[in-house]
């Protein structure tokens, strides 16, 4: 497979490219859409996170957004295959299964810090304007997750980058990346908290804090992970979103009593 990949032409590595990202992309939404809007609800398990509603208007939005970042995403390719092209990185050669198992978990832990440095600088008041399309979806959706400004799918597309210029890594554990990545960000979009008997601390918990940054516009710059955020003192309180919940909890109490 890694001779394969080498192999292709870059306008074939971008086309693949492209169809991959965007192949993933629509899977897992529409597989996380399907889940947490109908399947656990219906057998009673987990709960909405923030019970604001989501227009049509928001879902055209994070599509056309998304859309741009795969292709960026998918165009993007082309750096990781010319990486190898000219021979300033190198694929493992015949990796045995534990390679490629202790790579992945590396490039997980990597994913979690690359993450959380660009999230945090984009945060910063001379990157802001670059985030703000993706904090417009105040309640986050599954099609949230790809749903970027041009330059912040930029910074968060390189993460297999580095890596790749240090240590001669696996095609199937650098392939896995995207995967994992793209997984973990449904799930801390979904708007579902799939295991509320566990804490907030949990990494299962990883939804209920990433909602709490869409909610508060701020804090919890991790994703899966909570290591960074603990590091540098930027974790949200878990009752973070109270206020703004509340308010429209009795705001919709009123109206139903209204019209009652």
């Amino acid at each position: 497979m890694a001779q394969t990949f080498q192999s292709l032409s870059m306008l074939q590595v971008m086309a693949w490219g492209v169809l991959f990202f965007g192949g993933i992309y629509l899977g897992f939404g529409a597989l996380n859409w399907l889940i947490t809007r109908h399947l656990l609800p219906a057998l009673g398990i987990g709960r909405v996170l923030d019970p604001r509603p989501v227009g049509p208007e928001q879902l055209r939005r994070e599509l056309l957004q998304s859309g741009g970042s795969v292709l960026i995403f998918g165009l993007g390719m082309v750096f990781p295959w010319g990486l190898l092209q000219l021979g300033w990185a190198r694929l493992a050669v015949n990796p045995g299964g534990w390679q490629i198992a202790v790579e992945i978990l590396v490039l997980a832990v990597w994913n979690d810090i690359h993450f959380w440095i660009n999230h945090r600088l984009l945060h910063t008041r001379w990157l802001r304007r670059f985030h703000g399309p993706h904090h417009r979806s105040v309640v986050s959706t599954p099609f949230s997750t790809y749903s970027f400004h041009p330059v912040e799918a930029l910074m968060l597309g390189n993460v297999i980058l580095p890596p790749m210029l240090v240590h001669d890594f696996s095609f199937w554990a650098l392939a896995a990346v995207p995967l994992f990545s793209l997984f973990f960000n449904n799930v801390g979009h979904s708007n579902y908290d799939f295991f509320p008997r566990v804490s907030y601390s949990h990494w299962f918990a990883a939804s209920r804090r990433h909602h709490l940054h869409h909610a508060a516009h701020g804090g919890n710059y991790g994703f899966q992970f909570t290591f960074m955020d603990r590091l540098f003192g930027t974790r949200l309180p878990a009752d973070a979103a109270d206020v703004q919940l509340d308010a429209f909890r009795k705001k919709q109490k009123v109206a139903h009593e209204a019209s009652a």
